[in-house]
């Protein structure tokens, strides 16, 4: 199963190094991985996105708590949760396809970036369940290359904090 954890970290060097290395070291996959700093500019948001069981998550969340940079883990999975994830991606889209692949781009209310005469590129951004929809609709017409920002989340508001 997908889930997304929250990290808050001390904002210094070296965290990404040691978060990185407990996953990699335990022989855990991240899916993705966002940093960026929080309004408090010595704390920052790690999003990160990994797959698994249960229980594999649970050791996940406990081994991250030990580290002593890392200030809060929420796992963002089993609660209310607003999460977006941007994409770029380059379809084949010669005259006699262009018209489809529009109709796709408005349909899931896409940017058109770029344009040429054997391509389109597209900015898309929404759930991580919207852009593989997205994806398998333009996999037929040929995906040239592609770019994601893996997923970044926060919890809805009015919920109870965890």
């Amino acid at each position: 199963m997908r889930h997304v954890l929250s990290v808050l970290v001390e904002n210094e060097p070296g965290v990404l190094s040691r978060v990185s290395g407990l996953f990699s070291g335990r022989g855990f996959n991240v899916e993705s991985l966002n940093v960026a700093s929080t309004l408090d500019p010595e704390i920052s948001r790690m999003t990160i996105t990994t797959v698994g069981d249960d229980f594999i998550v649970e050791q996940i969340i406990k081994q991250l708590r030990k580290l002593v940079t890392v200030i809060k883990v929420v796992d963002l999975t089993s609660l209310s949760a607003v999460e977006r994830e941007m994409l770029m991606i380059k379809v084949s889209a010669d005259d006699s396809h262009r018209d489809e692949v529009m109709r796709i781009v408005d349909i899931f209310r896409c940017k058109v970036v770029d344009v040429s005469p054997a391509d389109i590129t597209i900015e898309a951004t929404g759930t991580y369940e919207k852009l593989q929809a997205m994806l398998s609709l333009l996999a037929k017409f040929g995906v040239r290359d592609m770019a994601r920002t893996g997923v970044v989340a926060m919890r809805r508001s009015m919920q109870p904090q965890v």
